[in-house]
């Protein structure tokens, strides 16, 4: 019997007889609001503040799955391709199409290979039945099992919603499943802008998902004349090929070269959370502002870079906190395709800060009553004793600009008066304060010395920037935090205990140099990036060689840190910090406040403001503000062209130049013991009338004293004449006995021309 002479009813009772005769039943149907609510992605997405998405990481490498996308995203012309290639019948049939099936009966009759007749519903079942037959030829048992789940499914779900969930779980090639990431792997956009080809090749995928190209747009081409767009057949060939050939972003961006606004600081946050496949993390970043930022950042290093003039500079970075919050606004950890070294975090990597830790060493010096804003120090030719040989700093100009005062030398960046300032405070008190900050030092101010006050210590901009925001905040230093308050684990960095690190005093003094435009101008004249039209606060710095340049500083409401320069450490071409990262910043703080108001913080109980006068004319008259009970109305250089400062107050009038406080000394054992010495010296201005005093005994006036050292804890003071302490340090030695033919005790002057025992690093005390 022919197939011509088969009546339709006996077709139809042919599958008929197959559905009653299976012995597979229905199973229980989820819902389409149950199948959207199971459905992840196989990445995490980073959330900013608002919601908006920032940042895929792929988790899932199993299976390569996007968003679900609503039937409502997905282009007409895909949804078209769709039906004419599964589905012909789609909106006409429920569930099962009857005629195709009933042409499928017959073929089985006389023919050993079965021929398809799943409709988009039945497939879905499948697909929800989780079969592991996805694809490929299913027996007559297992496409009646189908049919019979897709009437049921008919029943319950509408159309449009069985469509949509098709699109999004039907696989499409090798790994990829549903729609959206099918949609950005191969051609890069979203489902939604798909054009007549793009979908023909996506709907060809779905029966042969690991077709050759060849074969695939063989199939798009016949998909493309069902659709009456015959003419986009030409060249199909090649462009499938160059579908084919576009190589795998690692997590579903819109473009494979794109890799998200926030790609370093997912990573922060996975390592701090841990997210599962599909997870969605809200964190502090403003979307925006994170947009702005990297994008200022890359055209500033374009320009920089511009052939005329090229500064071999390719990297940067860019962090901006809230004051208050300590919450990151914006974390862009490189220049993207840019730089060389894309994937390295340069938020976090270590870099010499340079003169961007003068603030800090200003404000403890002023804590510590041993200097005003007026107070003058001799910007000139310094040579210090430091290991085996000479420091000798130098400005960045190479010119020195005589007595200044420190208002000026920290405005304009003055190299030699922060040196001659930190022999005062002294590199081992100085690197407890940047520790205090929360500055990632390695070692103790020993180590550095005194080119310490240059910012010779390595820092990360995280870091110096929060550094900055304790400025901001009168002095008080706390942590920052990635995500909101309220998702923050229990013990995390964001519930630290803030710390105060400085007088809210001394911070205000110092946030009055940093945003007085005029103390700036020795170094970098009037009209720079640092002059806003509002109130902020800012620093620059620029190390060794020109390697790092950076710019920090804080509005009312905000602190922002830029970095520039190249990863692999390599010198920059003529880039300070006002030409490289002062723009960025610039730019940025100009736009977080092109409509939100900064004004200048209110003077805190302890300063005053005094109309002050320099005597002859070394600085103009102006008004200053001092800590209350140092102000000095006239200001005239000592008498003594030596002395490095016009001294504020008794305290630090005198003081120790070595050793410094909680310096730790070991005893060299291969030198005999009595040849070793120890030597106390005032700093290179203190008055010679004052006298030591070690562990309570007196020790003579000289300005230098060497001492047989003893083993233990000691007391090194220097006393004034009217028996007040002026200055006191702590020291330890450790080691064997060192003792002199006919000396009981250690405690000495020694005579001998002995070596000074190599100090050890001194240890920092745990917090």
């Amino acid at each position: 019997m022919r197939r011509a002479d088969c009546p339709a009813w006996l077709a139809r009772a042919t599958i008929c007889i197959s559905l009653l005769g299976t012995s597979i039943s229905a199973f229980a149907l989820p819902s389409f609001d149950e199948v959207h609510a199971r459905w992840h992605s196989s990445d995490w997405v980073l959330l900013a503040r608002d919601g908006e998405p920032l940042q895929r990481t792929r988790i899932d490498h199993s299976e390569r799955r996007g968003d679900w996308v609503a039937l409502a995203d997905v282009s007409p012309a895909l949804r078209q391709a769709i039906v004419v290639s599964e589905d012909k019948r789609f909106y006409e049939h429920s569930g099962v199409d009857w005629r195709g099936a009933a042409g499928a009966a017959w073929a089985n009759l006389w023919n050993t290979r079965t021929r398809g007749a799943s409709t988009v519903t039945m497939q879905l079942t499948g697909l929800l039945d989780d079969d592991p037959q996805r694809s490929g030829q299913r027996s007559i048992a297992q496409k009646a099992s189908q049919a019979v789940n897709a009437l049921w499914l008919e029943r319950s779900w509408r159309k449009d919603q069985i469509l949509e969930a098709y699109l999004n779980l039907v696989p499409f090639r090798g790994e990829t499943i549903g729609l959206s990431a099918i949609s950005m792997t191969l051609f890069g956009k979203a489902p939604s802008g798909l054009n007549d080809r793009e979908a023909a090749v996506a709907a060809a995928l779905i029966r042969a998902p690991n077709a050759p190209y060849a074969k695939v747009s063989e199939r798009a081409c016949r998909i493309l004349r069902d659709m009456q767009a015959a003419g986009q057949c030409a060249n199909l060939g090649g462009f499938v090929q160059l579908a084919f050939a576009r190589p795998a972003p690692a997590t579903l961006s819109l473009t494979p070269d794109d890799d998200g606004l926030a790609p370093h600081f997912a990573r922060r946050i996975a390592a701090e959370v841990h997210p599962v496949a599909g997870t969605r993390v809200r964190s502090t970043l403003d979307a925006r502002l994170q947009r702005f930022a990297r994008d200022t950042l890359t055209r500033t290093l374009l320009e920089l870079n511009a052939r005329a003039h090229p500064r071999n500079v390719q990297d940067g970075a860019v962090v901006v906190l809230d004051n208050t919050t300590g919450e990151v606004r914006a974390w862009v950890g490189s220049s993207g395709a840019l730089s060389g070294a894309r994937d390295v975090d340069a938020v976090l990597a270590l870099r010499q800060a340079g003169s961007t830790l003068k603030p800090f060493l200003y404000a403890q010096a002023i804590d510590e009553r041993r200097l005003t804003t007026v107070s003058l120090l001799d910007d000139a030719p310094l040579d210090l004793a430091a290991g085996g040989g000479l420091y000798i700093p130098q400005n960045y100009d190479k010119d020195f600009k005589g007595w200044v005062s420190v208002r000026t030398a920290l405005g304009s960046s003055l190299n030699v008066p922060a040196v001659r300032t930190l022999v005062m405070v002294t590199p081992h008190r100085f690197a407890k304060t940047l520790t205090a900050l929360g500055l990632p030092l390695t070692q103790s101010g020993d180590y550095y010395g005194y080119s310490l006050a240059l910012g010779s210590a390595d820092v990360t901009l995280l870091a110096l920037t929060n550094a900055y925001r304790a400025l901001a905040n009168g002095g008080v230093a706390g942590s920052t935090a990635d995500l909101p308050r309220r998702q923050a684990a229990p013990g995390d960095t964001a519930t630290r205990a803030a710390q105060r690190v400085f007088s809210a005093d001394a911070s205000f003094i110092i946030t009055s140099v940093l945003s007085d435009n005029n103390a700036r101008t020795r170094t970098f004249g009037f009209d720079s990036p640092l002059a806003t039209r509002f109130f902020s606060a800012v620093k620059t710095g620029t190390s060794k060689d020109m390697r790092d340049n950076w710019t920090v500083g804080f509005t009312s409401r905000y602190t922002v840190g830029v970095w520039v320069g190249n990863a692999d450490g390599t010198p920059m071409w003529d880039v300070s910090g006002v030409s490289g990262a002062a723009p960025v910043w610039a730019a940025i703080v100009g736009y977080l406040h092109r409509r939100l108001p900064s004004t200048p913080p209110a003077a805190p109980p302890g300063v005053m403001q005094t109309r002050v006068t320099f005597e002859n004319g070394v600085e103009p008259t102006r008004d200053d503000w001092f800590l209350r009970g140092t102000q000095t109305p006239l200001v005239a250089l000592a008498a003594d062209a030596g002395a490095a400062v016009q001294r504020v107050s008794t305290r630090g009038a005198v003081h120790i130049g070595a050793p410094t406080d909680g310096t730790i000394f070991a005893l060299d054992p291969d030198i005999p013991a009595s040849r070793q010495r120890i030597s106390f010296e005032r700093a290179s201005e203190t008055s010679t009338l004052s006298t030591w005093r070690l562990d309570g005994k007196t020790l003579g006036h000289a300005s230098r004293v060497p001492w047989l050292p003893w083993p233990g804890h000691h007391l090194l003071e220097l006393v004034d004449a009217d028996g007040s302490v002026a200055d006191a340090v702590h020291f330890e030695v450790r080691g064997a006995v060192a003792r002199t033919p006919g000396t009981g005790t250690g405690t000495g002057t020694g005579t001998g021309t002995g070596t000074i025992a190599a100090p050890i690093a001194s240890q920092r005390p745990t917090k």
